[in-house]
């Protein structure tokens, strides 16, 4: 079985391509993050090429995070930033060879939010071949955030109708609004693109917590691409990586 390393939140305390060479020292196979842009992507692109780790995928800009936004996609009146942050996402995919980009709803509501989001993604299916994720957040960390539940997700990816969008499966927020985790992931197989994980309910390691990690990987073993390790290790990461040992 193979781990990807979500480097916003793994050594996060350090600069990007530190944390990619931090990664490849702890043992993945492979690294995500979040939003990179403050460093330049040959910087990442360098790190990647010294350790020979692939970049799964990286998000959309969350857009004015001062003002409580945290994605634009679905935003009415926003289509505008919203194109222009998945263009950057793009741009900087392609230097860093990133195989997805995550394309970040933000919140809103109603059927306007939805055609908007659906139109959004139609553009960014159009201006990549890499594949386009989208995923659901719950509504305990992200409440009003336009996509909630993978029922939801599987008709907005039915309604784009593109090739490359998938859905991204992230065991944490499906556990905290849907649960039935290994039902969920059988069900949504054929719409998957990534799936992440980490500890239920308090987003840390996965070694425990109400989600039995043990089952659930177990039931991954055949799973095609790295697994992405997306917690929040709330002390050094290093210190909190003996699950890679008991699962890996």
């Amino acid at each position: 079985m193979k781990f990807s390393a979500n480097l916003g939140f793994l050594w996060a305390d350090r600069p990007l391509p530190d944390a990619i060479h931090a990664a490849k020292a702890a043992g993945f196979d492979a690294v995500e993050c979040h939003w990179p842009y403050d460093t330049p992507a040959e910087d990442v692109r360098a790190a990647l090429d010294a350790t020979g780790l692939p970049m799964l995928g990286l998000n959309t800009s969350r857009g004015d995070v001062s003002a409580g936004e945290n994605g634009l996609a679905a935003l009415p009146n926003r289509t505008r930033d919203a194109r222009a942050a998945i263009d950057q996402a793009i741009a900087y995919a392609a230097i860093v060879d990133a195989g997805a980009i995550h394309v970040m709803c933000g919140f809103a509501s109603g059927s306007d939010a939805h055609t908007t989001f659906i139109d959004n993604l139609r553009h960014a299916c159009a201006a990549t071949q890499r594949t386009i994720l989208i995923e659901p957040l719950n509504r305990h960390d992200a409440p009003g955030y336009f996509l909630q539940t993978t029922d939801q997700a599987r008709a907005i990816i039915a309604d784009v109708g593109g090739p490359n969008i998938k859905l991204m499966f992230d065991c944490y927020h499906v556990g905290r609004t849907e649960g039935d985790i290994l039902t969920r992931l059988k069900d949504l197989n054929d719409i998957i693109g990534h799936i992440q994980f980490a500890s239920v309910p308090d987003r840390g390691a996965p070694d425990h917590g109400e989600l039995d990690y043990a089952t659930i990987l177990g039931a991954l073993t055949d799973w095609p691409s790295p697994l992405g390790a997306e917690y929040k290790p709330g002390s050094d990461t290093d210190a909190t990586l003996g699950w890679m040992q008991r699962f890996g």
